[in-house]
């Protein structure tokens, strides 16, 4: 029994360092909480519980009622919408969260752009109050 249980282990062992070497942010995680991500394959806003975990200061991801991602909220409840939507359905849970990854960069890039040329054209209080606060330390 033993030697099986240490060929069971080792498999597991295997199988996260594989899941691991997709996604490379699943190494911020322990086998418990990677494997409960990935148990939840099916319902992908069970995944929530562990974003900050994944995602510096990502707390939660907007779904729509068809399961599409459409934006993010940040650990003060600031939302910024993504340049696009995702689509999560019939995806391994390391496929589409490298998506929600490079979603986010093109969609901070997008963001901070955009405030860099407002900040031209605003008063700088009302700059502030109208951008996210990782823009606005990045863009003043």
């Amino acid at each position: 029994m033993n030697s099986d249980l240490d060929r069971v282990q080792k498999g597991l062992k295997e199988y996260l360092e594989a899941k691991r070497t997709v996604f490379a942010r699943f190494y911020f995680l322990s086998n418990d909480d990677l494997l409960e991500i990935l148990s939840q394959t099916k319902d992908v806003e069970k995944v929530q519980s562990h974003l900050r975990k994944v995602f510096e200061n990502m707390t939660e991801l907007q779904f729509q009622p068809d399961k599409t991602i459409t934006g993010m909220f940040s650990g003060e409840k600031e939302f910024i919408p993504f340049v696009g939507s995702l689509d999560p359905k019939d995806k391994k849970v390391e496929d589409w969260m490298g998506e929600v990854e490079n979603m986010m960069f093109c969609t901070v890039r997008e963001v901070l752009q955009y405030s860099i040329k407002d900040y031209l054209e605003l008063e700088r209080n009302a700059w502030i109050k109208k951008h996210p606060g990782q823009c606005v330390l990045n863009g003043s």
